[in-house]
């Protein structure tokens, strides 16, 4: 018992010690946050790829539309997220529903661009040959421009999945929930262990969420295209 008190006496090694102490006193709360943070963020992220995939399609076929679409998104992106958050507090109101539409507003970004990109940037004389093979546009679209373009596509994916996570810490601030609420309790009772133990959660569920997707990624890929991923290239 001396030796864990002498250790908690320095300041960094005492921090985490208490941290972990903290962890296990209040194991049922940091569980439920948790929960509730992976719902929320669940629920964005599954609303922002049904939205972002589509339209980045779109503006795709449709080009003369993608500088006003990824020009109007970037600049949503630009807003502080506080001040954004408010915004909406002042039409939506507090909770949940607040929340998951900013995430989805702010999402939207990396995953529209990518999209637009990866189809665009698909080798002209591929869709030429398959042109001349008879492929209709759909079938361009799902057999040809989709599957070469997934390494781009996936990797906004990745990004966008990480920010929400992030930025869900930050909708607790207007009654969203989730392991914010512990952020947010420690900065308003100066409670600096409760405020690095939320923060190390988000930071924990982002890392594991970005491990989890490289995983698929490679596995999408590798099924797809028929390619391994070694240090981050295509290799056949």
């Amino acid at each position: 018992m001396d030796f864990l008190n002498s250790l908690i006496d320095i300041p960094i090694i005492g921090m985490v010690l208490k941290v972990i102490i903290m962890y296990v006193e209040r194991f049922d709360y940091f569980l439920e946050i948790t929960i509730e943070h992976i719902k929320i963020s669940f629920i964005a992220i599954i609303l922002i790829s049904l939205i972002g995939i589509p339209l980045g399609i779109l503006i795709s076929r449709y080009r003369k539309l993608a500088p006003f679409v990824i020009s109007f998104t970037n600049f949503l992106y630009t807003i502080p997220v506080i001040a954004f958050f408010g915004i909406m507090v002042s039409i939506i109101g507090l909770g949940t529903t607040n929340a998951i539409l900013a995430l989805i507003i702010y999402g939207l970004l990396p995953v529209v661009r990518n999209t637009y990109v990866g189809i665009t940037e698909v080798d002209e004389n591929i869709i030429e040959a398959a042109r001349g093979m008879g492929s209709t546009r759909l079938q361009l679209l799902f057999n040809i421009q989709l599957p070469l373009s997934l390494p781009v596509i996936i990797a906004g994916i990745r990004t966008m999945i990480v920010m929400t996570i992030a930025m869900t810490a930050i909708a607790a601030f207007i009654g969203a929930g989730g392991i914010g609420t512990a952020i947010w309790r420690g900065i308003s009772t100066y409670n600096t262990e409760l405020l690095f133990a939320g923060s190390i959660l988000v930071a924990m569920l982002a890392i594991i969420a970005d491990r989890i997707l490289e995983f698929i990624e490679k596995i999408v890929i590798k099924k797809v295209q028929g390619k391994n991923i070694k240090g981050g290239k295509l290799n056949a």
